[in-house]
């Protein structure tokens, strides 16, 4: 969602570019329907079946799907669908990079956060796309034979999901979404549960994830006094996130009024970067830094924020992202599973 520096992404890990159009050979299409040329359905799978209720047919962005039956094989192109799909008890054949696995480390750093770790046990699913790719591979996932191709946190576009839906039956981002990304992680979350036919089971989680944000904010009234802020640092600027952003849309959640000032400027994107004249937008309260040693480092070496008042005042929140208990990467990546985490640890340190 973010940007690259070396063996890492910056906070925001979407990748920005616009899908290519070139298509897929069509003895490569032709593979996925029949035995010859890909992987067999039944050796090294890595999806257990979705006892869901089918046949179903989701609308999104692009149309509507039909799914006939549980899916076998799940690939997720969506960059943090592969948490959603796991929370329904379906781990994914195909799934995004979103944190660059750092060289030579095994398992997948993305499958062993915290809030995931347990659900993917020894799956390793293959990576179909990494963070700053302008899309996904798709003859990594026509060989991977999938029978349910997932893209709802995704920025894929009409012509990425035509190509990915002659491969398999493909459900793309909500039909509300204006701009990629800008969703409520409720209604994603409900979305990939219709997908796997467990809009009920969906309904039921998103309902506890809800009564935690509420408890929190209850337990926690000041938090309303206060305007607030999440950011990070990139190409040596100061970059929030807007309030239709997870992480906006976390701390809200949890009682914060958001500077919402900022999604003007970002002009429909998630974030943006602040010139030295625009520092003013995050003059608020308390500010939530999102962002691995290195960058904190390098934020507090700028002048114009270390003389915000927030910083001034020990308003601010240093939250690390990929490394230690990567508390940003749970704010970040917004789901079913991480929400919880991420929940517990904001909290903790904003009273801290």
């Amino acid at each position: 969602m973010l940007l690259q520096r070396t063996a890492r992404m910056r906070p925001w890990r979407r990748a920005a570019a616009i899908l290519s159009v070139t298509t897929l050979s069509v003895g490569l299409l032709a593979g996925c329907g029949s035995g010859s040329g890909s992987a067999d359905r039944t050796s090294g799978d890595t999806s257990t079946a979705a006892a869901g209720v089918f046949p179903v047919t989701v609308e999104h962005a692009f149309g509507s799907t039909k799914i006939t039956k549980a899916p076998q094989r799940v690939v997720s192109v969506g960059y943090t669908d592969d948490q959603t799909i796991l929370a329904f008890g379906v781990r994914p054949v195909g799934m995004v990079d979103q944190y660059p696995n750092p060289a030579g480390r095994s398992p997948d750093i993305n499958t062993q956060w915290p809030w995931v770790k347990d659900k993917w046990g020894d799956t390793k699913p293959e990576v179909i796309m990494e963070n700053g790719d302008s899309g996904p591979n798709y003859e990594k996932i026509a060989a991977l034979r999938p029978d349910l191709i997932i893209a709802v946190y995704s920025e894929i576009d009409q012509a990425a999901y035509d190509k990915l839906s002659r491969i398999a039956p493909t459900v793309g981002r909500t039909k509300a979404e204006k701009e990629p990304f800008s969703a409520p992680w409720q209604d994603n979350a409900l979305q990939i549960a219709k997908a796997l036919g467990k809009a009920e089971e969906g309904e039921k989680m998103v309902q506890d994830t809800q009564s935690r944000l509420d408890a929190a904010r209850k337990a926690h009234p000041e938090f309303a006094n206060e305007t607030a802020v999440a950011l990070s640092w990139y190409k040596d600027s100061v970059a929030p996130f807007t309030s239709t952003d997870v992480r906006g849309r976390l701390l809200t959640g949890i009682g914060f009024r958001y500077q919402t000032a900022i999604d003007k400027v970002a002009g429909g994107s998630f974030y943006t970067t602040l010139s030295p004249e625009r520092i003013d937008l995050v003059d608020v309260d308390h500010i939530f830094v999102i962002g691995d040693k290195a960058d904190t480092e390098a934020l507090k070496k700028f002048k114009l924020f270390t003389n915000l008042d927030a910083v001034k005042n020990g308003k601010v929140t240093y939250l690390l992202d990929s490394e230690g208990p990567a508390v940003g990467a749970a704010i970040s990546q917004g789901t079913l599973l991480s929400m919880p985490y991420a929940i517990d640890e904001l909290v903790t340190s904003a009273v801290g």
